[in-house]
């Protein structure tokens, strides 16, 4: 194991055990108390909810992508955790706007699902494009359960009265922080594998918009930090969407028209 694969591996299990050993932490309630319960249509908290359009539209995009021809991907197989993940962010769509119908725990745990399916999904994508395909499509399935376990284990907990949103907590740093550090360390094997940073950005504005929801909502009334937010984070699936749409292996000759070539069409 070379060294940059092994402090990945380091911080995988530095997680694990923080996950494990931190105290438990309940879900503040005062989480689910948004600045902006404005009602429109008939629907309460009509921004909050009906922000999450910019999901659904991310998530359809990217899913029609992903399994488009045009996607450059060397093994079928590689596609399945992009599709994942964007069916990820068409659930997360969903379930936040459901979410953001009647706030509380309960109905949170129906916007945390889909979001560890995308975050977890995307983990493997880029396992497969900068370590090995083999080994990224093969963490698939495992690393959603485990996204999906920390969700249902926190529930579980509060229901019980003895709530504990540390794992997830330590899931979302984890796998925002391997992502970053995967880019950091591993080449993609296709070009445009930069724009992960820039989903990383997206990430980091939604989390400020987040918490900067009421000052927000304060500068003219228009609209809250919290549904910025959603759109924010869309933004960060739409990179990803147009980053498969657009690149190509690594060192191969590429096989689209230049726009000299079109001209010339064009023209005879």
């Amino acid at each position: 194991m070379n060294l940059r694969l092994g402090l990945l591996v380091a911080f995988t299990l530095l997680a694990i055990g923080a996950a494990i050993l931190l105290p438990a932490v309940p879900q503040p309630l005062n989480y689910h108390d948004f600045a902006d319960k404005r009602e429109a249509f008939g629907i309460g908290n009509f921004l909050d909810v009906s922000s999450n359009i910019a999901f659904a539209i991310a998530g359809l995009a990217g899913l029609l992508v992903s399994l488009h021809p045009r996607a450059c991907f060397a093994h079928a197989s590689e596609r399945w955790p992009y599709a994942v993940f964007f069916v990820g962010v068409l659930l997360t769509a969903a379930g936040s706007a459901y979410y953001h119908l009647a706030p509380d725990n309960e109905t949170l745990f129906w916007d945390r699902l889909p979001m560890t399916i995308s975050f977890m999904s995307l983990v493997s994508a880029q396992i497969v494009d900068r370590i090995s395909a083999r080994l990224g499509v093969a963490l698939l399935v495992p690393l959603l359960l485990v996204g999906m376990a920390s969700v249902v284990y926190w529930l579980v907990t509060e229901r019980a009265g003895q709530g504990n949103v540390v794992p997830y907590a330590v899931l979302q740093g984890y796998s925002v922080v391997i992502l970053v550090g995967l880019a950091a360390t591993h080449s993609s094997r296709y070009t445009r594998g930069a724009a992960i940073y820039w989903v990383f950005a997206a990430y980091v504005l939604a989390k400020l918009f987040e918490q900067f929801d009421r000052q927000l909502l304060a500068v003219g009334g228009i609209i809250s930090g919290h549904s910025v937010k959603h759109v924010a984070a869309a933004i960060g699936a739409v990179i990803v969407c147009h980053m498969l749409w657009r690149r190509e292996l690594a060192g191969a000759p590429s096989a689209r028209p230049s726009t000299t070539e079109n001209l010339l069409r064009a023209t005879y």
